[in-house]
């Protein structure tokens, strides 16, 4: 139990959105994508840079994060997120804004381009195994994100946006069935 504790520290922070903070969240595509970036600890200024926003609109959106009491707002132009960072989306508002914008540009991916990147596999698990995976691609998405704060404070070379999505779901088999028996 300490171990299991402290690979999760307890930070004090929300470990879940309420159903109103969500639905403020997902009402604007921008407003939901510059709270990710916060908790992923870029600064509103290189979002602002990178997507040519004004003071004023970049100004009023972190008035609408900070009124929705996700952020904090210190001296100096910082900014704290009030969420763990190890949020995990389990409402509908949010989960809707990632199927209507980030699950089409994975489904429209050319996954026989020489740049794409990915990684496939086929198992076989019981609901356990399926829970266990679960938590794995959890711990996943938290060494990508310490990954990309590496890579934010080292890196020489430009950066780009990427986004990442893992996931895992029953596998339809229905088209290999027979396969065997029908030779090929």
């Amino acid at each position: 139990d300490l171990a299991r504790a402290a690979e999760h520290p307890a930070t004090g922070l929300a470990q879940e959105l309420t159903l109103a903070q969500e639905r403020g969240l997902s009402s604007d595509i921008f407003l939901a994508f510059l709270f990710m970036t916060v908790l992923g600890g870029i600064h509103p200024d290189e979002i602002a840079r990178d997507f040519a926003v004004p003071e004023a609109v970049m100004e009023a959106m972190l008035g609408r994060l900070e009124r929705l009491a996700l952020i904090d707002r210190l001296p100096g132009g910082r900014i704290r997120p009030l969420v763990d960072r190890a949020i995990i989306w389990r409402k509908p508002p949010m989960r809707r804004l990632f199927e209507e914008h980030m699950k089409p540009q994975f489904l429209a991916m050319d996954f026989s381009a020489e740049d794409a990147v990915f990684v496939s596999e086929v198992m076989k698990l019981s609901a356990r195994g399926a829970a266990e995976l679960a938590e794995m691609l959890e711990r996943h998405r938290r060494e990508v994100r310490t990954l990309a704060e590496h890579d934010r404070d080292h890196a020489l070379l430009p950066r780009k946006w990427y986004g990442m999505m893992s996931a895992a779901r029953l596998l339809d088999v229905r088209q290999l069935e027979g396969a065997g028996r029908s030779g090929g």
